[in-house]
């Protein structure tokens, strides 16, 4: 079972890793467009800022066709790359978007390796089988599989959900903000973590932009939360821990969390606790206060281009302050022994005054 799960996310990870260059170059045209043309841009027809909200909207509807493509590419090598393409589109044109995305690169993966295993050919087609024979019949099959069955119970899924999203106000906004960023921020860069980007990814090729702030905010909480923690009260940190926040600052303002592992290490569930709960109050602020970010990634360095920028700051102060006080008044002052066990022992010093050729030392 452990190892179904693992292939699965083996998948799912090479999928994303194709997707966010492209998420990346079209969010940013839409947000550069957004900047220069102003809130209603796509009524100024003919402008510079009029085409590059154009060209990030069409890149977007290319994310789940190439997410698609990538996943079963995954599984079942090249020859799954157009029967990826198609289906991924056939999931945007039934509204199925991202979830239907996802089922059909496991459908395109798995109906080609099928094709590899049980359909044989003399051997004067071979040479057909992964340019003619393979995509057109992991085509045809998984279209009409996504068509008839499939597609239409995911796209109405998917539509309650983005209805949901869409309808939420008030109170039930702050939930959906606590969730996203305590899960973003609790297993710093982790399943979890990662599960929370899926969702906000996806939810960003449909055109809603809260969720993407959440996961800034709960990815950078923990690095800037501990390094406030550290400022108030140095001496619950050891040298090691010090010498880790310097490499892990520069890295959490790039929004890459992974820096603070070794820390959350030591102290675990409190480390934890703090950076998930710092995240969550200020993640539910941020879906409170509309904050917004049409690029999944770049850290501080496309705050200016989000959508109320100043709110995103303002949640990203209020989650680390309480990470960091959350973190000083509970985590205990370092003992003499644990120092000493984080001090690398000394070299012995070779003496090479009896070194001999023939004897050694």
């Amino acid at each position: 079972m452990k190892s179904i799960g693992l292939t699965i996310k083996k998948h799912l990870l090479t999928g994303i890793s194709y997707m966010i260059p492209l998420i990346v170059a079209a969010g940013l045209c839409i947000a550069l467009g957004q900047i220069f043309g102003g809130a209603d841009v796509a009524n100024h027809e003919g402008t510079i800022p009029f085409y590059l909200n154009q060209i990030g909207g069409w890149g977007m509807t290319l994310v789940v066709p190439l997410f698609t493509a990538a996943i079963a590419m995954s599984i079942a090598d090249r020859p799954t790359f157009a029967p990826g393409l198609v289906i991924g589109f056939i999931a945007n044109e039934i509204q199925a978007g991202f979830i239907g995305g996802i089922l059909g690169g496991f459908l395109v993966g798995y109906v080609v390796l099928a094709i590899k295993k049980y359909v044989k050919v003399p051997k004067s087609m071979i040479g057909l089988m992964p340019v003619m024979i393979i995509p057109l019949i992991a085509t045809a099959f998984s279209g009409l599989l996504m068509l008839t069955i499939i597609g239409q119970p995911i796209a109405s899924m998917q539509n309650s959900l983005l209805g949901l999203l869409q309808s939420m106000e008030g109170g039930s906004r702050f939930f959906m903000g606590t969730i996203l960023g305590a899960m973003s921020s609790f297993d710093f860069g982790g399943p979890v973590n990662k599960t929370a980007s899926l969702f906000a990814d996806g939810l960003l090729v449909e055109g809603i932009y809260e969720p993407e702030a959440v996961k800034f905010i709960g990815s950078m909480v923990p690095v800037f939360g501990i390094a406030l923690s550290f400022l108030f009260t140095r001496y619950k940190y050891t040298k090691a821990e010090k010498e880790t926040l310097k490499a892990a600052v520069p890295m959490g303002i790039c929004m890459i969390t992974e820096g603070v592992i070794p820390i959350a290490a030591r102290d675990l569930i409190r480390v934890v606790a703090s950076c998930s709960f710092g995240s969550a109050i200020a993640g539910g602020l941020s879906m409170v206060w509309g904050v917004g970010s049409t690029v999944p990634h770049g850290g501080l360095f496309v705050v200016p281009l989000m959508i109320e920028p100043w709110y995103f700051v303002l949640a990203l102060a209020i989650g680390s302050l309480i990470t960091g006080t959350m973190l000083s008044l509970w985590k205990p002052a370092v003992k003499q022994e644990e120092e000493a066990m984080e001090q690398e022992p000394e070299e012995e010093e070779v003496d090479l005054d009896d070194f001999s050729l023939t004897k050694g030392l």
